[in-house]
């Protein structure tokens, strides 16, 4: 409130301020300050102006905030705009008339006036009204630049809190979908080979470890992605054994790029689930990463057949992809999966290139 009263206070001496000087130089180049009544007249005058107009657009300030005039329709505010400006006009220009007459400052016109009070209000309150009319229409295109200012810096706040709030959401939903799957591979293993079962427990430790780590996180380097999947694979690897195969074929150039985390362990996951588990005799799963001209490209090829409902995005790994794509990225970023070959599925990835 201090900050808001104390522009205003400067904007007022700008203002009128400004006003004193451009009516001295004119006064100084009509020559209206050769003799020292001449001088006196004009600083009378000007004074009295300048006074009358601060005071009097500071009680138009107070009238238009007590009446809330700036929250009302653009309609309302431009019909008690003109109301209030010739209202004030015609109050500045009664009261300056008089303080003129009462110390002898009218000038020559306006002793021409004085047998008709009516002409000589009226030029007072055309005056007036000219400046009480640029005086209220700065004011209220100042407060309407800045009420749409904060509109926009609020509707960003807005945006930014639901992207945050989806991002969480979907994260919150991401780890229990992988724990579920994750437990259902070593319940698998639990009678067939405890010890091994044992062993994928310490895998699914390292997986959720590093998983807790980047939940807080938009992105994470691709290097610390991998990680994850290596992991991961290396659980699927306890239950499907010689079935799966893992190749990665990772540009180093491409392990500092940030991505979503959790992201690619996703895809992995959806290509195990929906295509190496389908196949009598396993597949390949590949994970490649690299650059195509500004993007950067992360694709995760399975063996198996592109299931239609998996193509229109009804599984729950592909909407979250394709969700926070979008989020963190707009249109920026794509995403896509298709069938390559009779049997060669892949899910790809485009990022455009942090620098």
């Amino acid at each position: 409130m201090w900050m808001a009263n104390s522009r205003y206070w400067l904007f007022q001496a700008i203002g009128w301020g400004g006003f004193t000087l451009i009516s001295i130089f004119f006064a100084y180049s009509f020559d209206q300050l050769n003799t020292r009544e001449q001088f006196f007249q004009v600083f009378g005058r000007l004074g009295i102006y300048v006074i009358l107009g601060l005071v009097l657009s500071h009680i138009m300030r107070s009238v238009i905030l007590s009446v809330d005039l700036l929250q009302k329709k653009l309609e309302k505010q431009f019909f008690y705009f003109l109301l209030i400006t010739l209202i004030f006009s015609v109050i500045g220009s009664l009261i300056f008339m008089q303080v003129l007459q009462n110390y002898n400052l009218l000038n020559k016109r306006e002793h021409e006036f004085l047998s008709n009070k009516v002409l000589l209000i009226a030029s007072g309150v055309f005056n007036f009204f000219v400046y009480f009319f640029i005086w209220n229409l700065i004011y209220f295109i100042y407060h309407y630049v800045t009420k749409s200012r904060k509109q926009q810096l609020d509707t960003l706040r807005l945006e930014s809190m639901v992207k945050e709030l989806e991002l969480k959401t979907i994260k919150a939903h991401i780890n229990p979908h992988f724990i579920f799957n994750s437990l259902n591979s070593i319940r698998a293993l639990v009678d067939e080979n405890p010890q091994r079962a044992r062993e994928a427990v310490t895998e699914l430790s390292n997986i959720l470890r590093s998983s807790m780590q980047t939940e807080k996180l938009e992105t994470v380097p691709l290097e610390r992605e991998l990680g994850i999947i290596k992991d991961y694979l290396a659980l699927e690897n306890m239950r499907f054994e010689d079935r799966l195969k893992v190749e990665y074929e990772i540009d180093e150039d491409t392990l500092n790029q940030p991505v979503p985390p959790m992201m690619l362990q996703t895809l992995v996951e959806n290509a195990i689930k929906h295509g190496i588990s389908q196949q009598i005799n396993g597949g390949v799963v590949k994970v490649i990463s690299d650059f195509t001209g500004d993007y950067h490209e992360l694709v995760i090829q399975n063996t198996g057949q592109l299931d239609s409902r998996v193509s229109n995005e009804e599984g729950f790994g592909l909407s979250s992809t394709t969700n926070r794509l979008s989020l963190l990225y707009g249109a920026k970023a794509t995403f896509e999966i298709k069938q390559i070959n009779g049997s060669l599925v892949e899910a790809r990835v485009r990022i455009p290139v942090q620098p």
